[in-house]
């Protein structure tokens, strides 16, 4: 009987042991269905939310200026079209130095930057030539020079640094502004004036037979301050937004040379994505045309302004402007000697583009 006893305890156990299994897997099975426990669908959630990737901008946007509005406007398009999947890091406020980006660009460290054409000139010198002086006697003849031939050959160029040109972004014709009135060529005689590091910068200078004053850009203000500099080029905007005009009131608007930087990605990186996520990406910077627009109609609210920014806009008469591309006439030819590479490639490309834009206006 004990046996027969034993045997039925243990068969009793057994039997509560297989209920109280019956249970818990029916709890387990109601807790799913409620969405309270692991679900078949956690291993994707997590393999999406590890799906997400990141990639860094960099630039040297200034604050309330377009080209600040120009990188935000990437940084929506981005998200938006990849629907999350990327995340744009935002370095664009300077928070890396031109050299740093161009060199993250290289190393895989920045996968999309702005570079000035003075910076992407250490990578491709023959960039140093979109800054040579009086290249262009109009917006409309640049744009069509930059959109229909130096666009193509400076793809090539930077491809064989690694480099992709995603768009150009411009800056705008350059001015000179000084601290007192500069009327004529003549008036630079001697007058300590700022020059970039930009090659074709320093040689217009000294064509106009000024003291030239090698300095970089953050140094203006101050330097301007304490009577080191009297004058330097730049665009409207870069002049009248960075608190230069505080320092500099007068400015003569030569349009003596038409600033352009590039927006490039490092170009491994740029091969290597998806079709659709390249597609994405290539339109989420703004157009040419977009920033085009957006520069000159913030150098006409200034100039129309002029009064509240406290500048003294000169317009100076074809004749007046004659008179400054006569004098440093020779530099083109100069830089290019300087430069080397395909220098001359750049000037004649850019000589063919303007007799095609003649034509076309002949025509027309």
């Amino acid at each position: 009987m004990r046996n027969r006893g034993g045997v039925r305890v243990r068969a009793d156990a057994a039997a509560k042991g297989m209920m109280r299994g019956l249970l818990l897997a029916c709890c387990a099975a109601l807790a799913v269905a409620a969405g309270c426990g692991p679900s078949a669908d956690a291993p994707r959630e997590a393999d999406e939310a590890a799906e997400v990737t990141e990639i860094t901008a960099a630039g040297t946007a200034f604050p309330n200026t377009i080209g600040e509005t120009h990188w935000f406007t990437f940084q929506r398009k981005v998200e938006k079209g990849t629907q999350g999947r990327f995340k744009v890091r935002m370095l664009v406020h300077g928070q890396f130095s031109e050299e740093q980006i161009a060199a993250g660009l290289r190393r895989g460290r920045v996968q999309i930057g702005n570079l000035s054409a003075t910076m992407t000139s250490t990578l491709v010198p023959e960039a140093a030539m979109l800054y040579a002086p009086f290249l262009f006697e109009s917006e409309e003849e640049a744009d069509f020079v930059y959109d229909h031939f130096l666009t193509e050959l400076f793809t090539s160029l930077l491809a064989a640094q690694s480099l992709h040109l995603v768009s150009w972004s411009e800056i705008g014709f350059h001015h000179i502004y000084s601290v007192t009135p500069v009327l004529s060529p003549a008036d630079m005689r001697g007058r300590r004036f700022r020059v970039s590091a930009s090659e074709a910068s320093r040689l217009f200078g000294e064509a106009l037979s000024a003291d030239v004053i090698p300095l970089g850009f953050g140094e203006i203000v101050p330097s301007l301050q304490t009577g080191l500099i009297e004058a330097g080029e730049n665009s409207l905007t870069l002049y009248v937004r960075t608190g230069t005009s505080g320092e500099a009131p007068h400015v003569t608007l030569t349009a003596h040379c038409f600033g352009m930087s590039v927006i490039v990605a490092d170009k491994a990186w740029w091969d290597s994505l998806a079709d659709a996520d390249r597609e994405i990406i290539a339109h989420a910077y703004p157009s040419i045309a977009e920033t085009r627009r957006g520069t000159r109609e913030e150098a006409q609210h200034d100039l129309e302004n002029a009064d509240s920014f406290g500048i003294t806009p000169r317009w100076p008469e074809q004749a007046e402007r004659d008179r400054w591309a006569a004098a440093v006439a020779h530099v083109p030819e100069q830089l290019a000697r300087a430069v080397g590479g395909q220098s001359r490639l750049v000037l004649d490309t850019i000589a063919e583009g303007k007799a095609a834009f003649a034509r076309q206006q002949a025509a027309n």
